[in-house]
């Protein structure tokens, strides 16, 4: 689109503007991501993010929806989902008692059965999943966010079925024909890396790894998301999750594990961070008993020591 020069993306002009517009609306987005993210909406191409869970990939999708207004569609995915259950069923118990009452009708008016069968698949019994629901969206001024979260957890069928949908934005019902977008869908994917996706997938999609973000990035996500948290509180929370996560811990805790610690601390009118206050309130940071084990062998005052000391240089 030509717009003397500069793309013109729902009102955003550049991946600058969108960063701070996801500021906006409680969104840290570093330069990369904010710039992949704009050229998804300027090209209008899904976007696969990849990285560990908790970086905040999903909260993209839901900050998207936000900014533009428009309806945020999710379909979580896991082992077994079919384009059944992802795009489109049919409300059989409503068709049933329908049937009925035709049928009732029909034997007082001599109505023909066939005839009275072919209303029950019209769109009053449709049942539309996420992909239907995201490509009948007709707001062009508030376009819908479909978030597909967790593809890897889907199986090479579903994965296959969904690449076609995604190359063409149109879906087919027999007994309806088929629909297409009015309004392209705004299409967020995530993958947590448990299975490496087909190349066909990620050729029809732009790709960005989300990385756990830096520790001034990540106080400053504190400060945004927990704001009754003191700064220095803030800041050695965030510094110790950011040690945690380098001592090989199964699950890794998130940017929302150390937004939950950092409040649950500071309920508990904590100002700093000791070893009696982490033993205490483990279960807001680390969610695994394993890794409950890890941090306890490799020594929790020596864990803070190197926190405290990294945060304060």
């Amino acid at each position: 689109m030509d717009n003397g020069g500069k793309l013109d993306v729902a009102g955003v002009h550049s991946p600058g503007e969108l960063a701070e517009r996801l500021r906006r609306v409680g969104y840290l987005a570093d330069r990369r991501l904010a710039t992949a993210l704009f050229l998804s909406l300027a090209l209008e191409r899904p976007l696969l993010l990849e990285g560990d869970a908790g970086v905040g990939k999903t909260e993209v999708a839901l900050s998207l929806a936000r900014i533009f207004g428009g309806n945020l569609i999710r379909l979580q995915c896991y082992e077994g989902i079919d384009a059944q259950q992802a795009v489109y069923d049919w409300d059989y118990a409503r068709q049933i008692l329908h049937l009925k009452a035709l049928e009732t009708v029909g034997s007082a008016t001599g109505r023909d059965v066939r005839s009275m069968e072919a209303e029950l698949y019209s769109e009053s019994f449709l049942i539309e999943r996420p992909l239907l629901r995201s490509i009948s969206e007709t707001d062009s001024g508030h376009p819908p966010v479909l978030l597909i979260d967790e593809i890897d957890r889907a199986d090479d069928e579903f994965e296959a079925f969904l690449l076609e949908v995604l190359s063409t934005f149109a879906i087919s019902i027999p007994e309806l024909g088929q629909r297409v977008a009015e309004v392209t869908p705004i299409v967020i994917l995530t993958s947590n890396r448990t299975r490496e996706l087909h190349d066909a997938l990620k050729r029809r999609c732009l790709y960005q790894w989300v990385e756990h973000p830096d520790f001034v990035r990540e106080v400053e996500i504190v400060r945004m998301r927990a704001p009754g948290v003191e700064a220095d509180l803030a800041r050695q929370v965030t510094a110790v999750v950011q040690e945690l996560r380098g001592i090989g811990l199964y699950k890794p805790p998130g940017v929302a594990e150390t937004i939950d610690w950092a409040e649950a601390l500071s309920r508990l009118s904590a100002t700093v961070v000791t070893a009696e206050w982490l033993d205490a309130t483990m279960g807001a940071v680390i969610k695994h008993r394993e890794d409950e084990e890890r941090l306890r062998s490799f020594g929790i005052p020596e864990l803070l020591r190197i926190a405290m000391g990294r945060q304060s240089s």
